[in-house]
């Protein structure tokens, strides 16, 4: 039985609530004129649909007849990504699925899908934080053709799915279902990949022994087994109802993910207009729906970047959640799994132990999570409390037991720590993300001389050159989304974490990104005002005296910052289609907002 909500819970999503007001109802106001407008397909011109049904070759009669839904399908297939792989026989698939139930289905469109784990330290991770409004400004391109009663969306990894969701929730009248493939199966031991980059590092392995590591972690396809960015989607997506239940972790062509494929195209056609339960995405995402995400970001200290996904996604839908609400909620959701980076297992392991099934009955039983969302599920949330299975070919879903493995799930009355792991910094150096859950408590507070840079390669380079090694705050700024697109600056975590092994007091100071994959070094990132336009990290200089502290929320200097010159805005670099970006950058808000050009022009 369920606890009455917990009231840290309930005052921030009143809170929430209340401050959405104006927008919220614009957005439902907007879903709902959409959808009125919608009307049947056989009130569209014949051209038109000749033109969207000629390529339907054996559903081209089906579609004619007007009587069964059409669904369209959104896919970020490629086969780069280890992740999307899997979504390239996808379509065939589903279309099979439809048609059991007298159903149609369409590729509507597809979108970019760019993986940051191969554009790490390299130019093209500028690109990367925008190709999210690239995303959702493709889906509305391909939800745009008013032929769907309905939409899938196939992606699962960092910018991805935020793009999927921003996109697709313009077009709230829709039902839609979010169709993930899974992860690999585990690689290598996280210890041991971590042993090997940190000797790679210190040279001490070579290029071939270090990629032969990596090549065994990041083996096949599927989603990266490590609790980055693209596993907390799957975890927010079903945090938030918009998977089938407990599809997050099915490794790629099982049967049982075969199921779980086919059970999301016959639900999407029940949650239509043309079915028994319509429940519009629109309706679905509402304010309750992204404090559970977030509230599930917490419980499982999940990837940093969420704390600009998730602003991004909420304005899509007219709800205005902010750093302030995040870190609220993190002082009262305690953390209760601890998967790699933050623990040893990786997610197929958390999957195994009890995964979602288990998180999401812990938080609901706690009153830690809005048990009257709706979902695109069968039931109500407390249907996500259950795990998914196969009797014989038909799929079910039976009840979680306790943690199979209490070094990764534990209760909520026995957490690995007692809070979210998600602190809100703030002071003359403004305001930043500080993730305590993969860091130990006793580098919570570093306080140390500032190195200030400008790029991630000037920092490693001075590491190589020995001229970091002491107690420091090293500090990269001009990294924001206006000055280059807020890139993640993962390539900095082995350095930082040699000079931390060391003995030294190290902290990292960025109004840029890490990844969702990054470890035990303390970082206050996403420092907003940014430093170009005379942010406060513009004004910092070498040797300045910076305090980072997660215990008391504090980001500070004791420089006199007012008396200083700002350091002089860089000019934007072109090559690698970065100069195509450029009314991105120019337009863009801040990171707490969610860093989006689009929804800061599009009235959002």
């Amino acid at each position: 039985m369920n606890k009455p909500l917990n009231d840290t819970l309930h005052r921030v999503t009143q809170r929430v609530i209340e401050r959405s007001k104006p927008s919220r109802q614009a957005y439902l106001d907007l879903i709902r004129r959409e959808g009125d407008n919608m009307g049947e397909r056989s009130a569209v011109s014949c051209s038109n649909l000749a033109h969207a049904y000629a390529g339907a070759q054996e559903d081209q009669a089906a579609l004619m007849t007007g009587k069964g839904a059409n669904f369209g399908i959104v896919t970020a297939y490629n086969d780069m990504l280890s992740a999307h792989q899997p979504y390239g026989r996808y379509p065939d698939r589903l279309k099979v699925y439809a048609r059991e139930i007298g159903a149609t289905a369409q590729v509507a469109g597809g979108t970019p899908a760019m993986c940051d784990g191969v554009t790490q330290g390299e130019t093209g991770m500028e690109l990367s934080l925008f190709s999210r409004d690239v995303i959702a400004l493709s889906t509305a391109v391909a939800l745009s053709h008013a032929m769907y009663d309905g939409a899938l969306m196939l992606g699962i990894c960092d910018k991805i799915v935020p793009g999927l969701l921003m996109g697709s929730l313009r077009f709230g009248h829709l039902p839609t279902i979010f169709v993930p493939s899974g992860p690999m199966p585990t690689g290598i031991p996280n210890k041991e990949k971590q042993r090997v980059r940190q000797l790679y590092a210190e040279g001490k392995a070579t290029r071939a022994e270090l990629l032969e590591s990596e090549m065994k972690s990041y083996h096949s396809p599927g989603t990266c087994t490590f609790f980055g960015t693209a596993n907390s989607n799957q975890m927010m997506m079903e945090m938030m109802g918009l998977h089938i239940p407990g599809s997050a972790f099915i490794q790629p062509g099982t049967q049982l993910r075969q199921a779980l494929d086919r059970e999301a195209v016959h639900r999407v056609a029940q949650i239509g207009r043309k079915g028994e339960d319509y429940r519009p995405l629109g309706h679905v995402v509402d304010e309750k729906a992204i404090i559970n995400a977030a509230v599930g970001l917490l419980a499982t200290g999940g990837s940093t970047n969420h704390a600009i996904h998730l602003p991004a996604m909420a304005r899509a839908a007219g709800v205005i959640f902010d750093w302030d609400d995040l870190s609220e909620l993190s002082s009262a959701v305690p953390l209760i799994a601890q998967v790699y980076p933050n623990g040893s297992g990786d997610v197929n392991n958390f999957h195994n132990a009890g995964g979602m099934g288990y998180v999401i009955g812990e938080l609901l039983s706690a009153g830690l999570a809005h048990p009257d969302i709706l979902t695109v599920g069968r039931g109500d949330f407390s249907d996500y409390a259950r795990e998914p299975g196969l009797d014989g070919e038909a799929l079910v879903w039976r009840e979680v037991g306790p943690s199979g493995d209490d070094t990764m799930l534990r209760t909520v009355a026995n957490p690995f720590k007692p809070d979210g792991g998600m602190r809100l910094l703030q002071g003359n150096l403004g305001r930043a993300c500080f993730k305590t859950s993969a860091v130990d408590e006793s580098r919570w507070t570093i306080e140390a001389p500032a190195r200030v840079f400008q790029d991630q390669a000037s920092v490693n380079a001075a590491f190589k050159a020995g001229e970091l090694d002491r107690d420091v705050v090293v500090v990269v700024r001009f990294q924001g989304p206006r000055a280059n697109g807020m890139p993640e600056l993962h390539k900095l975590t082995p350095a930082l974490g040699v000079l931390q092994d060391r003995g030294h007091k190290v902290a990292l100071v960025t109004d840029g990104r890490m990844s969702g994959a990054s470890g035990k070094v303390p970082c206050a990132i996403h420092c907003t005002p940014e430093a170009l336009g005379d942010g406060p990290l513009a004004r910092l200089r070498d040797g300045d005296m910076v305090k980072v502290c997660a215990v008391t929320g504090t980001l500070s200097t004791t420089a006199d910052l007012s008396s200083r010159e700002p350091a002089t805005d860089p000019q934007p670099d072109m090559g690698t289609g970065r100069e195509l970006f450029g009314m991105m950058r120019r337009f863009a808000d801040g990171a707490e907002q969610g860093a989006s050009a689009m929804l800061a022009t599009g009235g959002m």
